[in-house]
């Protein structure tokens, strides 16, 4: 049984989607509990100045969604994406990235430099425990896109090897 979708839900995640802008969050997930078997479920993600939207929705109609993603859609086609570059090397895991082994050692790779499959590029530390990032493929290191210490989500563009 599927419920007619109500125009509040649309105003809520348009609300939530404002929200993730104008605190500068990269997430947030909201379960919202009408009655027994009615509930709304909305997770909005932002990465590189767009907004994503994944909703499961019990109970409540998918089209509730389609007005806020066809909002996002235009700021989508002004920035190229780094993750849908060829050689984009993309975070398997959650977690802090550390581009040198430890403080005042050199960093593992530089723009320029040439690395093979393999090799280590950086490090990302989750639940304390560090993670050498392999080169998925051998060849040069044409951009950076993260910063030493900075934190990573699933999916993030974090080098690009061309």
């Amino acid at each position: 049984m599927t419920k007619k979708p109500n125009e509040n839900d649309v105003v809520f995640i348009q609300a939530l989607a404002e929200l993730l802008s104008a605190q500068d969050l990269t997430e947030i997930e909201v379960n919202r509990h009408y009655g027994e078997d009615d509930s709304l479920n909305v997770r909005i993600s932002k990465t590189q100045n767009v907004v994503q939207m994944a909703a499961p929705v019990a109970m409540a109609a998918p089209a509730a969604i389609a007005p806020v993603a066809a909002a996002a859609a235009p700021a989508a086609t002004a920035i190229e994406d780094p993750a849908s570059h060829p050689g984009a090397v993309t975070s398997p895991m959650v977690g802090t990235i550390y581009l040198q082994a430890e403080p005042g050692s050199p960093a593992f790779i530089t723009v320029g430099a040439k690395v093979a499959e393999g090799d280590t590029i950086l490090i990302i530390e989750a639940m304390k425990t560090m993670n050498q990032i392999p080169a998925p493929h051998g060849g040069t290191v044409t951009r950076i896109l993260v910063e030493d210490s900075a934190a990573v989500e699933f999916g993030s563009p974090l080098v690009i090897i061309e």
